[in-house]
């Protein structure tokens, strides 16, 4: 039997796509990486050019195992929360639909609502607190209490890459709505008698905008707004500018139960807290 597959075969195999495409392949960086056609043309390539009689193995095995778009898709976003996808300037074109329809869906409320579950489950275990005030839960603010998905909306979902400044004039309006869910769970903790400090890597000139949205949205109570210095010139990563913060905090003789972020640099790096949370969010990536 000729080894070659058939023109039929070919066709539908680039039409249904691949097979199970490693989470190294997603993490890869640069242009060809972040395109499902580019990434289709190259697993195509890579399992094609194998040699002999394994062409034919190649071809059935990936018609087995096609991948559609939407698999692509759902595949990119869950390893974006996984961290396996990283430095990405903007939600792969093929994906912003997907995207605009996850972050609409009872999908997302529903995984941010188990975050919280979980997040609630764990102060309800076993802890003694010292009632001494020093015993803190680090919010992020963006995506976590206070939800961008009205601007990202006007902006592909991430499909097109962020414009800061266009970003702020939106943030210093004060019309970002809570996320679903955070709110219960920051009363929950305020009313276990841990204290809240905020920890954002927005600007310091949007103190009085972030205030006000937040209290707007229904948070109040926190301890401390921790926001970015203006002049900050220092080329500081976020991860780097957060986990600076946090070493001052527990310098100061804070002790750090609880984190909850949308972002991974929120949350990476030391010291680290009892246990940490992150909220689903596929739109941007902040390193």
């Amino acid at each position: 039997m000729d080894s070659k597959p058939s023109t039929s075969r070919l066709l539908l195999l680039l039409t249904l796509s691949i097979t199970f495409i490693p989470a190294a392949v997603f993490a890869a960086s640069g242009e060809e990486s972040s395109s499902w056609r580019s990434l289709l043309r190259q697993v195509v390539r890579n399992r094609w050019t194998s040699g002999g009689g394994d062409h034919q193995d190649a071809v059935e095995k990936a018609m087995m195992k096609e991948i559609t778009l939407k698999n692509y898709c759902e595949s990119w976003r869950l390893n974006v929360e996984l961290h396996n996808v990283r430095g990405f300037g903007a939600v792969p074109a093929e994906c912003t639909s997907f995207v605009a329809k996850y972050m609409s869906s009872s999908q997302y409320k529903s995984d941010v609502q188990r975050a919280t579950d979980e997040a609630a489950l764990f102060l309800t275990s076993s802890f003694s607190l010292a009632g001494d005030g020093r015993d803190i839960w680090v919010f992020d603010v963006d995506d976590t209490l206070l939800s961008t998905l009205p601007f990202y909306k006007s902006h592909q979902f991430g499909g097109s890459a962020a414009n800061r400044t266009l970003l702020e004039e939106w943030m210093a309006k004060e019309k970002a709505p809570a996320v679903e869910g955070m709110l219960d769970l920051y009363h929950d903790i305020r009313r276990r008698g841990l204290t809240i400090f905020l920890l954002s890597s927005r600007p310091e000139h949007l103190r009085d905008a972030t205030d006000g949205n937040l209290i707007k949205a229904g948070f109040h109570g926190w301890a401390r707004l921790i926001l970015r210095c203006d002049e900050d010139g220092s080329g500081r990563s976020v991860q780097k500018y957060m986990s600076e913060e946090r070493k001052k905090m527990v310098n100061e003789g804070y002790r750090l139960w609880g984190m909850a972020g949308a972002q991974w640099s929120s949350l990476l790096g030391h010291p680290k807290a009892k246990r940490t949370f992150k909220v689903p969010n596929p739109m941007y990536y902040i390193e």
